[in-house]
C-alpha cells in the first residue's frame, strides 16, 4: 500500500510537466496527449487530463483553438502560451537537476551497500 501510494504521488508530481512537454512540440489534441502518455507508460484517463488542461489554461500556460475535423465534430487543439514556454524551459532545468540528484543518491547508496 505504501509503495503504491508513493508511486502514484511520483507520477502525479511529473504529470503536468509531461503534458506541457508534449504540447511544446506543437498544437496537440487531447487524445494525442493521452496516447503519448500511455506510450510512455504514464497511464492517464480523460477524467484526469481535462481538469489538468483546464487548470494549465486558467494559469495562462495554455491556449486552445477549435479546428474542424474530417472525422467528426471540431476538436480543441492546445498550444503553449509564451508563459507556458517559459515554464516548460524552467521545468526542464529542474527535471535535469532532479535526475542528477537521484542518480547521485542511488550511486552513493550502491557504493555503501557493496562495502
Amino acid at each position: 500500500m505504501i509503495i503504491e501510494n508513493t508511486q502514484v504521488q511520483m507520477r502525479k508530481g511529473i504529470l503536468e510537466y509531461c503534458i506541457l512537454s508534449i504540447i511544446s512540440h506543437g498544437e496537440t489534441y487531447a487524445s494525442d496527449i493521452i496516447e503519448e502518455l500511455r506510450n510512455a507508460r504514464l497511464l492517464v484517463v480523460e477524467g484526469t487530463l481535462y481538469p489538468l488542461l483546464t487548470r494549465l489554461k486558467n494559469n495562462g500556460l495554455l491556449s486552445y483553438q477549435w479546428l474542424e475535423s474530417t472525422s467528426g465534430p471540431p476538436r480543441k487543439y492546445y498550444q503553449l502560451t509564451d508563459e507556458g514556454k517559459h515554464v516548460v524551459n524552467e521545468l526542464q532545468k529542474t527535471w535535469g537537476e532532479l535526475v542528477f540528484a537521484v542518480n547521485a543518491v542511488q550511486k552513493n547508496n550502491s557504493k555503501s551497500t557493496n562495502l
